[in-house]
């Protein structure tokens, strides 16, 4: 495993890593933050919730859009256009908010900081599996190993960029979270796009006509939606461990307690590049959902803070394999032209999948306590299960990808 690593780090250099990673930390910052700063600014629960869906449903709605550009026209100017629109939407919305403005204003701009995001997660996903396909002495550990990293990336990502707006805001304001966030996306948005390995997707505008456009199995219909049950499974716990902690008299304790199944999932998905690559892909599918199910059922039953913290870390464990495989399954499966759009669908479906059911779930707590809200995470994960047991993965398409430039630092 520790070989496999080297060989991921070397293949990517020292500053792709880096800037991909401060690159993706303000989509995991402008979330929560927007909440906070809409809601402290307005005094309306309600305001920022709406503020907040907004920013979620751009997120969702255009996502794919960026990686379809990005996959027809190179990653370079698609990434550097977005990174610098969504620093000024970030902005507006700050200053919008800032300055008291309507509700209907609040949600245009959310909306417009959703649609914005420049899907460097998805995309750097995309880029460094192209690394690995071209590089020599390539084989499918060095691919996962490749995923798990990026995978792990994602998930300290959505770890610490809550932690920091909620520092923020205890320290100064939620304002100075967006605003860095917004420093961030000029700054290493920028470097991430202009990074060279950005030539390892040229765009493929010219061989990519409505015929190659249809070729999309089936599988990668099931495969996104098993990411948008995995996010319903994140908004259902999110809802159902604010409710208990709440009742508790803890309410603080909530985002350490979503912040430890990060550090758990981050560090399993970490550990999966061990996995011996004669255990299939779909077979590793379905081991992750079977997971989910079982270690999800726990949840129904936790009645203090101490057993909250056990069954939510232990939790944590299930929740890399299942992403990283879904990934890895979606690399191996959709057409080259349309892996960083099918990248940025799996990426979108968790977010629309988590705001939908952070919607439903909060719900149900508010009437029938956490146990209602954690039913969902359960059913989600049983749905997710049912897909992975009943259908089947197509080959994998064996396209040439496009060719890569040699790596400069």
């Amino acid at each position: 495993m520790l070989r496999m690593y080297r060989d991921t780090l070397a293949l990517l250099g020292p500053v792709l890593p880096v800037v991909s990673f401060l690159g993706r930390l303000p989509t995991a910052m402008c979330q929560l933050g927007s909440l906070l700063l809409v809601a402290e600014t307005s005094g309306s629960l309600a305001t920022a919730g709406l503020a907040g869906g907004a920013l979620a449903a751009g997120q969702t709605v255009a996502g794919p859009v960026i990686g379809r550009l990005a996959d027809r026209h190179g990653q370079r100017g698609v990434v550097l256009a977005a990174s610098l629109a969504n620093a000024v939407a970030v902005t507006a919305l700050v200053l919008a908010a800032l300055a008291h403005a309507a509700t209907g204003w609040l949600m245009l701009l959310g909306a417009l900081a959703g649609a914005t995001v420049p899907q460097i997660g998805p995309l750097a996903r995309t880029r460094s599996v192209a690394l690995a396909r071209r590089s020599d002495g390539c084989d499918e550990r060095l691919v996962g190993a490749v995923l798990s990293f990026e995978g792990t990336l994602d998930e300290v990502s959505f770890v610490l960029g809550p932690a920091f707006v909620g520092l923020a805001a205890a320290l100064a304001h939620p304002a100075a979270a967006l605003l860095t966030a917004a420093l961030l996306l000029v700054v290493c948005g920028s470097a991430f796009a202009l990074h060279p390995t950005a030539r390892t997707s040229a765009g493929t505008a010219t061989r990519t006509d409505a015929a190659e456009r249809a070729r999309l199995p089936r599988s990668a219909y099931a495969l996104r939606g098993t990411m948008v049950l995995q996010g319903a499974m994140f908004g259902a716990s999110q809802a159902g461990i604010t409710a208990l902690t709440e009742k508790l008299g803890a309410p603080a304790q909530a985002g350490l307690v979503y912040a430890a199944m990060g550090v758990m999932s981050a560090a399993v998905g970490l550990s999966l590049a061990a996995v011996p690559a004669r255990i299939g892909l779909t077979t590793r599918w379905r081991a992750a959902t079977a997971g989910l199910v079982v270690l999800s059922v726990p949840l129904l039953f936790v009645g203090s803070l101490g057993a909250l913290y056990a069954v939510v870390v232990v939790l944590g464990a299930a929740y890399a394999p299942h992403l990283i495989t879904v990934f890895g399954l979606t690399e191996r499966t959709v057409p080259a032209a349309r892996l960083a759009e099918s990248m940025a669908f799996l990426t979108s479906g968790i977010v629309g999948g988590q705001a939908l059911a952070l919607a439903l779930s909060g719900r149900l707590a508010e009437g029938h306590g956490a146990p209602a809200a954690f039913a969902v995470a359960v059913g989600a994960a049983v749905a997710c299960a049912l897909l992975s047991w009943t259908v089947r993965a197509d080959a994998p398409v064996r396209e040439v990808r496009p060719a890569v430039a040699a790596r400069s630092d």
